[in-house]
């Protein structure tokens, strides 16, 4: 599984989908999460600023990804 390495807890779900540039904007990831197409530990997730700690299981765009605190 890839990783995702934050250096504090927790960061907004927008934030990660933007700062990893899966999405060019924070304006697309608000979108993208709204829309229902990101999910977090296995559920669909729609707050486009849940707080995400380490130990979080991110999936956007079929790859799932894991959230540490690096």
């Amino acid at each position: 599984m890839n990783e995702v390495i934050i250096n504090k807890e927790p960061v907004e779900l927008y934030k990660i989908l933007k700062f990893q540039g899966w999405l060019s904007s924070g304006g697309e990831a608000k979108n993208a999460i709204a829309d229902g197409h990101v999910l977090v530990n296995g559920q669909i997730e729609t707050q486009k600023r849940k707080k995400i700690v380490g130990g979080d299981v991110i999936e956007f765009d079929g790859v799932k990804y894991t959230v540490k605190l690096g």
